[in-house]
């Protein structure tokens, strides 16, 4: 992507892309790129990883967050790449790096924001719609039989029952809970003011963020570039490789992998709640738009 000053066989940076919902599937739709983003950032690291000339990777993240296990995953496969290789990474936010985006991007040595980004949005949520007044317009009433009383937990046909709202409760505080001890223990520099500052679960903007030790410095992605070449001790102007699957060419550092083909839809948005069962439950999600799922590719 990059020719290094260096010439051929010279050291190189390595570009890691995150963009769009973070899920372990193949997604499409307005926040999905097209590929499964777990297992593309798996063969990814792998791929730095065994290129000897990659000394420092950047990875470049645009995305609002995704399921609570898929960017538990991706956080653990960074964690082992600097494990194994050694080698620094810093981790570059774009238009987003919300929600579960950032929890990805504390396992890295340096968090660069761009001067525009939205970042935080240290909680967990899980999507609930009670569609019983809709499913009775039209005359439909769930009457499921079942086991227990909390086999259907949240079933979006019925009103949610005191236990069953309480059980949700724990699970996500449990989520937030890990999440916030994520971050307190990879940006051990924020203070008791600055926890207070993000308490509720709020994103804020880079500036804001870089007052509230979130991100380390406000810049671009060649700033990020630059300062994982430092922390690698290579000289400036390192090549710089994007890491990419075969198919999807690259002619510079901001190529993005292209979404998939969408179905072709009689009606072509979703309703909420109706596809819960295409989508995760619990999330590391700013979702300021819940009615916006992805669609399945074909």
């Amino acid at each position: 992507v990059r020719a290094g000053a260096g010439g051929p066989g010279g050291p190189r940076v390595g570009l890691v892309e995150v963009d769009g919902l973070i899920l372990n599937q193949n997604r499409t739709g307005p926040y999905a790129a097209g590929e499964n983003p777990v297992a593309a950032f798996r063969e990814k690291l792998e791929a730095a990883a065994a290129d000897s000339r990659v000394r420092a990777v950047v990875v470049r993240i645009n995305s609002p967050g995704g399921s609570v296990t898929a960017c538990d995953i991706l956080a653990e496969e960074l964690r082992r790449f600097r494990q194994a290789t050694g080698r620094p990474v810093v981790c570059c936010l774009m238009d987003l790096g919300t929600a579960g985006a950032y929890y990805l991007a504390v396992g890295g040595d340096r968090i660069v924001a761009h001067p525009t980004t939205i970042t935080g949005g240290l909680g967990a949520v899980f999507n609930r719609y009670n569609l019983q007044d809709a499913m009775a317009q039209l005359n439909i009433r769930a009457e499921p039989i079942k086991s227990a009383p909390l086999v259907d937990l949240g079933n979006v046909a019925s009103p949610l029952p005191e236990e069953a709202e309480r059980l949700l409760q724990e699970m996500a505080d449990g989520f937030a809970a890990r999440f916030r001890d994520r971050v307190a223990r990879r940006r051990p520099g924020m203070t008791r003011r600055d926890w207070e500052a993000v308490a509720d679960g709020r994103v804020v903007a880079a500036p804001r963020a870089l007052e509230l030790h979130l991100v380390d410095r406000i810049g671009y992605l060649h700033d990020a570039i630059a300062e994982a070449e430092r922390l690698a001790g290579l000289a400036a102007g390192a090549e710089v490789v994007l890491f990419q699957r075969r198919g999807y060419p690259a002619h510079s550092l901001y190529a993005v992998t292209p979404n998939a083909p969408v179905q072709e839809e009689l009606i072509p948005f979703s309703y909420p709640g109706l596809d819960r069962a295409k989508v995760p439950t619990f999330l590391y999600l700013w979702e300021p738009d819940p009615t916006i799922l992805p669609r399945e590719g074909r």
